[in-house]
């Protein structure tokens, strides 16, 4: 199994994961990039063909504070207003340092050219085209990731779960998509920079590998997931006729540069009725656009493939192709013609709702995307439990090894010391040569023995927690209601009475996950390590927010104490991890009584 340490982990390579990589990087950290694709080519930032808003202050004048203001305004009261300034504020530095590095920003008149959008009081917007923005932005950062020597890039690795422990990320575990191997990394941070989940929809504006996995790898670590009900919807996505290699919501700039008239399937403008006033400006924001176009599709005046049409008859040929430019050829070859458009065309031409990109947390996960995540986990964990059975073996033999080096060593020397002493006092005797030989075989014998060793027999009045844990194991399987694998580092001899409040303590914990959690699967593992025995339960099921102030509170901690006695009965401690949609990791943790020398245990 693959194994990568680094200070910092990102998981997703878009704009966001690369311009978090440099960061690091020039702050110090060593950085391991990984995406489900090619590094710096999906994601969100290249599927992004339009403007980006930022007070530059170059088109006419303009300020981070008039930006901020236009932002709340346009938010109605909902907007995070120390993120929005941090946007708004740190955004004329970004956009100056993606120039520097390479970023080609249109400029009229030796400055940054700056458009117009809806909800901004001054033109704000700048671009590189109206069809290459996103595009050029990645290749930049692609460019400038690749300088940097503490930047590894890892492509096709998909992260399953991010590594946790006591509260902090350590690492995570992700899959090869191109082998199917198991990858795992040790690290002292991890971001998540994956992107949205706009492939839950079916009509979206973003890359396909946007499954909204990263907002599962979030909550399953113990994050809180934010606003989880802000989902936006870009009003002016195309539905008709079919558009090939152009994005669908391309024409919202054209929208508001040239002034085209949104209409319902009557061919009326309706976006007055809902609280705005488009006429003549064009530019309503895109949350009364969509609102406005959904009710007049819910009302039935929508168009025949249930949205809106977007009108440019009225603009003149002449104004189309100096806004357009080469997009009015890209456009003739999908079948539109932008300069001879009539009423007729306009049924083909659409318009509509089409959701676009989650702003802030997010929503419910599909049962495939939690079923494939956990059937991952699954072999991930038994892939760990593996590895430990076979770190466990490897150690067992290498201390036998070192065994048998002494043992040998040790008969050869000293039939060579007699020999030498035999030979130094003259003539030897027969009786003397049987007694040297007797020796040497019995060196023989114990070797074999060392070599060729039987199962160590039970010490009097202990028991194999191994085989207790196997033996539990069966049982609950021969009962259909669980499927339980075990794994050890060996029979770990302890107590009897040890073994059967640990194994009373598993019992108890695998009963809940069925009940409660509904699980399907657990793993059980025990190791014993300095002096201290610990075994972990980890089940497939829908896990919990495990608080247990709060759970007690509820009434609901009732099964996690009686465990927990058990266990501190022992001398030990019980630590449970759970995850919503996850599962559930209970650990067991208890000192191991010292092996006495007649080969019993101590109480």
């Amino acid at each position: 199994m693959p194994h990568l340490s680094a200070d910092v982990l990102i998981v997703g390579a878009g704009g966001a994961g690369m311009y978090a990589a440099i960061a690091a990087a020039r702050n110090g950290a060593s950085v391991v990039l990984v995406d489900k694709g090619q590094v710096g080519r999906g994601g969100a930032t290249i599927m992004a063909q339009m403007t980006v808003a930022v007070a530059l202050g170059e088109e006419e004048p303009d300020s981070a504070a008039l930006h901020i203001e236009d932002t709340l305004r346009a938010g109605r009261g909902l907007c995070n207003e120390e993120l929005a300034a941090l946007v708004c504020e740190d955004g004329p530095t970004r956009i100056l340092e993606m120039e520097q590095w390479g970023t080609r920003w249109a400029r009229e008149h030796g400055h940054i050219k700056q458009e117009m959008a809806p909800g901004h009081s001054v033109k704000r917007c700048c671009y590189v085209d109206f069809l290459n923005t996103g595009p050029a932005v990645a290749a930049t950062l692609r460019r400038k990731v690749s300088e940097i020597a503490e930047i590894r890039r890892v492509s096709n690795l998909a992260v399953i779960e991010i590594l946790v422990h006591r509260g902090q990320a350590i690492g995570a575990i992700a899959v090869n998509l191109i082998d199917g191997e198991l990858v795992t990394f040790q690290t002292k941070a991890v971001i998540l920079a994956a992107g949205g989940l706009t492939k839950l929809y079916e009509r979206n504006s973003a890359s396909a590998n946007m499954g909204g996995e990263a907002y599962a790898l979030a909550l399953w670590a113990g994050a809180e997931l934010i606003d989880m009900e802000f989902v936006q919807f870009f009003p002016i996505g195309h539905l008709a006729p079919r558009l090939v290699g152009m994005d669908p919501i391309m024409w919202d700039p054209f929208r508001y540069k040239l002034g085209g008239k949104l209409l319902n399937g009557q061919f009326d403008e309706f976006i007055d009725r809902y609280g705005s006033t488009d006429f003549g400006k064009y530019n309503a924001t895109r949350d009364i656009a969509a609102y406005a176009i959904l009710k007049e599709v819910e009302a039935g005046r929508g168009t025949p493939h249930g949205g809106a049409y977007l009108d440019f008859r009225h603009i003149s040929e002449s104004e189309l192709r100096a806004a357009f430019g080469p997009v009015i050829d890209r456009l003739l070859a999908n079948g539109i013609d932008l300069t001879t458009l009539d009423a007729a065309d306009l049924l083909n031409l659409a318009g509509g709702v089409l959701n676009f990109v989650l702003a802030g947390g997010a929503v419910g996960l599909v049962a495939r995307l939690l079923q494939r995540s956990a059937d991952q986990l699954r072999l991930a964990t038994e892939e760990t439990i593996r590895a430990r059975e076979r770190a466990a073996r490897l150690a067992e033999r290498e201390s036998l090894s070192r065994q048998i080096h002494d043992s040998v060593l040790q008969a050869l020397t000293l039939v060579h010391k007699r020999g030498r002493e035999l030979a130094a006092g003259g003539p030897v005797p027969a009786d003397q040569v049987a007694a040297m030989a007797e020796m040497a075989a019995g060196q023989e014998r114990a070797l074999r023995t060392l070599i060729l060793r039987e199962p160590a027999e039970e010490p009097t009045g202990a028991a194999s927690l191994r085989a207790v844990l196997e033996d539990l194991a069966g049982t609950v399987r021969a009962a259909g209601s669980l499927e339980v694998t075990v794994g050890a580092t060996g029979p770990i001899w302890l107590p009897a009475r040890q073994v059967e409040e640990l194994a009373a303590a598993v019992r108890q914990a695998l009963d809940n996950v069925v009940e409660h959690a509904g699980a399907s699967r657990a793993a059980l593992f025990a190791e014993e390590d300095a002096g201290m025995v610990a075994v972990t339960v980890r089940d497939d099921g829908c896990g919990f927010e495990y608080d247990e102030v709060r759970l007690a509170a509820a009434g609901k901690i009732g099964l996690a104490r009686s465990i927990k006695g058990r266990v501190e009965q022992l001398g030990g401690e019980l630590h449970v991890t759970s995850r919503p949609g996850a599962g559930t990791e209970v650990e067991l943790r208890v000192p191991a009584s010292p092996v006495d020398v007649d080969g019993g245990r101590g109480a």
